[in-house]
């Protein structure tokens, strides 16, 4: 047998303890090819046909970061899942040295070893991603609003890149597994059985501080929401729940356990006695681990939550219910040439439209008059509707969501109608403000008062400002063109052509500008798709390291666990006391940190849904129910490998 097939040989024999080592590296590798796949796709780094060059540039750019990002954590991962393989077989490596084996030999073996289950991951991730290559496609390509679709190319370039950079990795990795074993004699190596551990303690400030600083960080997202959209109170109540988790299963957990320890009914209780103390130290020994796992998975399921809700056509419309938005001072024959052209195009195409307008005056204190009449008729095309004043009277509608919110907030409170002062330079006309507007009929991007007053108070106003300023009555400094069309998505086969000639056109005086809600839809739907995909896939391989390390936590002790049970196998310890033991343990190991960022991301979810009028429930279901079944599934393999093996050591 040669040195080769003897490495070989070691990597098949030990398939048990380095499988999870060589199926997360083949996901690794799969992920990095996918998003190569993406990187060089024409049509992404071309530009996607309707998207704006910002768009194109963040999916170039969020792609070569996520490379960086899934290489150097497959590097932090990938060596201490080598570590913890190598601890384990330290008695191994000592019984080498006894036989004559030389250092300079041990360190070719590791390579060897290494290299074969690096190289057999690189062909099966590359192999995997050209398996699942359309299918990735198509869901990005659903995801980004792809009309037709991505269609699917031989990414030789991706294949390049993917091989290279980890057959870099791997040969970093295995240059440095001699390095995890130098030190230490022999003896050591020989007799590396772990030392006897002293009983985990935990201190009770710090245990009833993970409570605080929990409910305080939930508290701070709740404030953010209901009024003070303060970004350093949400940042600060992130920061809060991070550090409450870290001392939640630092501190906390252990406090719990001990306590459950002093209740001697529930301690000598069947396997309890051994249930508990042995649960003791998994959890103060994977308390980082758990930790990291529920910060990583609680960011992965609100990011990708947020993602979603966020590239919802509902919300678009709900910002901006108008199909095209033509805005432009002056009124000059431009202006009425590219509104004719619209109509032209909404008529050419047979889409039904109502075509409304208003020509706000500016209210001294950062606010907006409207007519009523003008009002009226557009809030009529939404389906809103139609409000009645009387001459002295007007009332506040909602610009954007911020504000309806607010004056929903007064309706609900009870409305009392109230007396002030409306001043448009030096004219000041006192009114009565009545029950406000609950619904976005003039949209606003920033904040302002926006008042509707009747027909006869405005023209009395604008007649005494204008002549005042010496205006002539059919100037206008803004004028708003709205196109109401019900299936505004049907416009997008024609919008983003529409709305380019248009911005191409000069215009003599003033200025103009006009949007269509399906190519506003389509920029947004577009960049958070491409955000979604990496913070998604990025999240799942962070999910898979996450659950692999339990998997290489649980393997570590394994020789450990068998003695273990085997000596209290031979006091009477049956199969189904070990195994509901055993399923107990795991259970807490396995689900314990996914609860923990399933009800951190519970609350995001609520305080997402305070800001939205449509539901995030089905979002939030759904990611819930991915990442739990994937778990589910891992901890029914995990566990049933687990209790054959600790079978085999009660017969």
């Amino acid at each position: 047998m040669t040195f080769r097939q003897f490495a070989i040989n070691n990597v098949v024999r030990n398939k048990r303890i380095y499988l999870a080592h060589f199926l997360s590296s083949t996901f690794s590798v799969m992920i990095f090819f996918i998003y190569a796949l993406l990187l060089f796709h024409p049509d992404l780094s071309e530009g996607l046909k309707g998207s704006s060059e910002t768009v194109t540039s963040l999916a170039n750019q969020g792609f070569i970061i996520a490379e960086f990002i899934i290489f150097i954590f497959s590097f932090l991962f990938l060596l201490y899942s080598v570590g913890s393989f190598l601890k384990t077989r330290k008695k191994e490596f000592g019984i080498f040295l006894i036989l004559g084996m030389t250092r300079k030999q041990m360190n070719r073996l590791l390579f060897m070893e290494n290299m074969c289950i690096g190289l057999a991951a690189i062909i099966t991730g590359i192999t995997l991603g050209m398996i699942f290559g359309k299918l990735i496609l198509l869901i990005c390509s659903s995801m980004l609003a792809v009309e037709n679709g991505l269609p699917f190319y031989l990414p030789l370039k991706g294949i390049a890149l993917t091989m290279g950079a980890f057959l870099l990795l791997f040969v970093v990795i295995a240059m440095s597994s001699s390095l995890l074993i130098r030190k230490g004699t022999l003896i050591e190596l020989v007799k590396s059985e772990e030392k006897p551990k002293p009983e985990p303690k935990a201190s009770r400030l710090q245990a009833w501080l993970a409570v605080v600083f929990i409910a305080g960080g939930y508290a701070g997202v709740f404030t953010f929401v209901w009024g003070s959209y303060s970004f350093p109170i949400l940042f600060g109540s992130v920061l809060l729940v991070i550090v409450g988790t870290y001392f939640l299963f630092t501190q906390l957990s252990v406090y719990l356990i001990r306590a459950l320890k002093r209740n001697q009914r529930l301690f000598f209780r069947k396997t309890n006695l051994l249930f508990l103390s042995e649960l003791t130290y998994r959890m103060k020994d994977n308390a980082i681990m758990f930790f990291m796992v529920s910060v990583i998975s609680a960011s992965s399921f609100t990011g990708i939550g947020t993602m979603l809700a966020i590239a919802d056509p509902g919300l678009s419309s709900m910002t901006n219910p108008y199909a095209f938005t033509y805005m432009n001072s002056w009124n000059t024959e431009v202006a009425e040439k590219q509104l004719r052209k619209i109509e032209e195009t909404l008529i050419e195409h047979e889409v039904p439209y109502v075509r409304g307008s208003y020509e706000p005056l500016y209210e001294n204190n950062n606010g907006n008059l409207i007519k009523l009449s003008q009002y009226n008729y557009l809030a009529k095309a939404l389906g809103y509707e139609e409000r009645e004043l009387k001459p002295d009277e007007a009332f506040l509608t909602p610009g954007n969501l911020t504000e309806r919110k607010k004056l929903r907030a007064q309706m609900d409170s009870g409305f009392s109608p109230t007396e002030m002062n409306l001043e448009v330079e030096e004219q000041h006309e006192q009114v009565r403000l009545t029950a406000p507007g609950t619904e976005i009929v003039i949209p606003v991007d920033y904040e302002m008062n926006l008042y509707v007053v009747s027909d006869e108070l405005f023209e009395k106003i604008k007649h005494a400002y204008f002549e005042q300023a010496e205006l002539d009555e059919t100037f206008y400094s803004n004028r708003t063109t709205q196109f109401v069309v019900t299936d505004w998505m049907g416009t997008r086969s024609f919008a983003p052509e529409l709305i380019e000639s248009l911005r191409s056109e000069p215009l003599e005086h003033g200025y103009f500008s006009v949007s269509a809600l399906v190519v506003d839809w389509l920029n947004s739907k577009q960049t958070n798709g491409i955000i979604l995909i990496l913070s998604g896939l990025i999240g799942i391989v962070f999910f898979t390291f996450a659950a692999s390390f339990t998997y290489f936590r649980l393997y570590a002790d394994l020789e450990r666990d068998e003695e273990q049970y085997r000596m209290i196998g031979k006091m009477g310890l049956s199969r189904p006391e070990l195994r509901r033991m055993v399923t107990r343990q795991l259970l807490l190991m396995f689900f314990l940190p996914i609860l923990v960022a399933i009800i951190h991301s519970s609350v995001a979810f609520i305080a997402l849904q305070q800001l939205v009028d449509f539901s995030v429930m089905g979002y939030t279901l759904r990611i819930f129910l991915v990442f739990s079944s994937m778990q589910v599934l891992y901890f029914v393999l995990v566990r049933w490998r687990y209790l054959r093996n600790m079978y085999t050591k009660l017969s």
